[in-house]
């Protein structure tokens, strides 16, 4: 097996898309529209193209809306019915998904970043060496997303995932452990947060 393949295989891809749309007047991110499609099936297509061959995806608002309407076929869904504590709820659902799968790694995204495509995950990716990987893409120095969680982490990681800050606190506490892959050259890392941001969807 080459290092690509069992790159494929050991690291999982993992999308927090549970989130309501708050600022949104209440349109889930997982279903807006972005080239013809929910967002979420887009947040899918660029971990599969970067080479994530197992992807989890994490529902909460109007789940079974998305089921309905996104090509999600190929992916593990995992409910949160505590969706609406903030981020830190999803990021404890999607890693305890991934217990028992033999993943080694998880590369989290955010279904509300479509600027962030397969070019980006994958040197995210490619930057996995074992259970205790801890990876960043960065945008000008400044820590981003994807981020890249080795198994040997989840547990402290979910420890300290509460409201939105999800791994937050846990990053900041492991910071010289971060290996921060440059990524502004192939991506733009803003979020669909607002009505003025929807200009970013196609």
């Amino acid at each position: 097996m080459t290092r690509t393949q069992a790159t494929v295989e050991e690291v999982a891809g993992l999308v927090l898309a549970a989130g309501g749309g708050r600022r949104l007047g209440g349109r889930p991110k997982a279903l807006l529209t972005h080239r013809g499609r929910p967002l979420v099936e887009h947040a899918v297509g660029v971990l599969h193209a970067a080479g994530c061959a197992r992807v989890h995806v994490v529902l909460g608002a109007r789940a079974d809306e998305v089921r309905r309407r996104a090509r999600l076929e190929d992916c593990v869904l995992v409910d949160n019915p505590d969706w609406e504590q903030g981020m830190g709820s999803s990021l404890r659902a999607g890693l305890d998904s991934l217990a028992g799968t033999g993943a080694r790694a998880a590369l989290v995204s955010l279904v509300d970043q479509p600027g962030i495509g397969a070019a980006a995950v994958s040197r995210v990716l490619a930057a996995f060496r074992d259970e205790t990987s801890l990876v960043s893409a960065a945008y000008d120095g400044v820590r981003g997303h994807p981020v890249l969680f080795g198994a040997a982490h989840w547990a402290g990681i979910a420890a300290r995932a509460t409201g939105d800050r999800g791994a937050r606190a846990y990053l900041k506490a492991h910071e010289d452990a971060i290996e921060l892959v440059e990524c502004a050259d192939v991506a733009q890392a803003y979020d669909i947060d607002t009505e003025a941001d929807l200009r970013h969807l196609a």
